[in-house]
């Protein structure tokens, strides 16, 4: 661990009382002892990850990635793969290849609202209506507030539609967020359900609060002090970063041929920026040293700090979600991150504070076969890095029965008609094993705990290994996913459950 880190969670005790309208009591915690890796392992990294990406391409049918890794204050590795533009044979140049991070954008969003919370113009229990220029109703009684964004816990509903291929269909995304309040679920503070809406209305606050466009903001407060002269949320890019954008392709007739750029502008704050790999170098290395580069301080060590401080947690014994981050887990080290998922882009940011480590990855493929291929890649490194050890298995009465049944994510447009073909068929498989299927996929978990399982395949040797674990009343019962803390999965009730498989069984008859 960093000396800046250190002292700064040291420091929390003190600053609480001269903060404690913006910052949480959550921040009073034990500072964690300081992890270190085999220089072996520093060593063989890069070698072992071209091998997986090399696997992936050939298995995958991945043809772009890039993949950055920092440690104690230096750049291990920042390699590219396969071809950026394949109609026209351009490889990937590590050095200047433009990728899009997706969700990772949000972490720029959370940085840059936590700048207004140092500065005193916003506090984490401020209704978020104090600083909108249009209202959000309370919902019974209670209104969202600012630590309700970063903990993806508005109580709202998700929302679609807000991508486009064309241009001249983008408007500003101020105006799309007023024109497309979502429907009010639950009341917030209650149960995270991961919200691009609720980014999208901190990104505003940002804008309304600092009269700065949201994209000159980050620029100007963000980017430009950590010197990450490449990045950017503008759409359409800048004339200067347009030529250096991975293209997206698709597999066509034996051949990859380019699909156009996909605008996220309607929602510019919760996912439109653009990167290069050793712009995120840049970027792990700040948050890792307290928020500060070679001079360049863009968040004071105890705001750095409270980003990844817990702030709510789905499931009682499973990692939660910081302020921003998620928390990937809690020990062994302690993981924090984001990941982000467009049509062309799959990437991953994955942090190990206690260690000194971050790995940035983005990965491209051209078909479905690829979707799984981030996931991989992002194990396949935390688990030569930082390896586990299965838990052991539960010897006392299994619960495998009592929790099966069909379950619905809470994270999706509850406007539109829920889609049965989504949901998880969790079928008992002994008193101390299940199976979890999810389309065609089936996965099998054993009992590690009072309602905890772990995934006993698909993984390599060190893990990570995936844990869900149950838990609500037996007529609310819940699920959540170790790897997906910023939402849940909601048992549905017997004659529900009857009619979701007898409409996916229809649907399956007539594909």
């Amino acid at each position: 661990m960093t000396p800046i880190r250190t002292l700064a969670l040291a420091a929390f005790a003190g600053s609480l009382l001269a903060t404690a309208s913006a910052l949480p009591l959550a921040l009073a915690q034990e500072t964690p002892a300081a992890v270190s890796i085999e220089p072996s392992t520093l060593e063989s990294l890069p070698g072992f990850i071209d091998g997986v990406v090399t696997q992936q391409i050939a298995s995958r049918e991945v043809f772009a990635a890039i993949v950055t890794v920092v440690h104690d204050g230096e750049v291990v590795m920042n390699r590219g793969y396969g071809f950026a533009d394949a109609e026209n044979g351009i490889r990937v140049d590590p050095e200047s290849t433009l990728f899009r991070p997706g969700s990772i954008s949000k972490m720029f969003t959370w940085i840059a609202l936590m700048q207004q919370i140092e500065q005193g113009q916003v506090s984490l229990d401020d209704d978020v209506n104090e600083h909108l220029d249009f209202t959000i109703e309370p919902f019974d009684g209670q209104p969202i507030r600012v630590r309700d964004l970063f903990a993806h816990t508005p109580g709202l509903s998700d929302v679609g539609g807000f991508t486009s291929d064309d241009a001249d269909e983008l408007v500003d995304y101020k105006e799309w967020t007023r024109q497309n309040l979502p429907e009010r679920l639950w009341a917030p503070g209650v149960e995270a359900g991961y919200s691009n809406y609720g980014t999208a209305l901190a990104g505003y606050i940002v804008e309304q609060v600092s009269g700065e466009h949201f994209a000159d903001y980050v620029e100007r407060h963000v980017f430009e002090p950590l010197g990450m002269t490449a990045s950017t949320f503008r759409e359409p890019l800048p004339a200067e970063l347009e030529d250096r954008i991975a293209r997206g392709h698709q597999l066509e007739d034996g051949r990859l041929t380019a699909r156009p750029f996909q605008y996220y502008s309607l929602i510019m704050p919760a996912g439109s920026a653009t990167v290069s790999g050793p712009d995120m170098a840049r970027f792990m290395l700040a948050m890792l040293n307290g928020g500060e580069l070679d001079g360049a301080r863009i968040l004071s060590p105890e705001s750095a700090a409270l980003l990844e401080t817990e702030s709510i947690a789905n499931a009682p014994n499973l990692p939660g979600l910081g302020h921003g981050y998620l928390i990937y887990r809690e020990e062994g080290p302690r993981l924090i991150g984001h990941a982000g998922a467009m049509r062309d882009f799959r990437s991953n940011l994955i942090l190990a504070p206690e260690a000194g480590f971050g790995v940035f990855l983005s990965v491209m493929a051209s078909s479905p076969a690829g979707l799984p291929a981030q996931g991989e890649l992002s194990s396949a490194i935390t688990g030569r890095v930082f390896p586990q050890d299965p838990a052991p298995r539960w010897t006392e009465a299994g619960q495998a029965e009592s929790v099966a049944g069909r379950y619905r994510v809470n994270r999706r447009d509850f406007s539109r008609e829920p889609d049965p073909e989504r949901d998880l068929e969790i079928t008992a498989a002994g008193p101390h094993a299940l199976t979890i299927r999810s389309g065609e996929q089936v996965i099998r978990f054993e009992q590690t705990g009072p309602l905890l399982f772990e995934q006993i395949s698909g993984f390599r040797e060190g893990g990570p290994h995936e844990r869900i674990e149950f838990y609500g009343e037996p007529d609310a019962l819940r699920m959540s996913y170790a790897s997906q803390p910023f939402m849940n999965w909601h048992r549905l009730p017997d004659d529900e459950a009857a009619a979701a498989a007898e409409q996916a069984a229809g649907d399956d008859s007539e594909s």
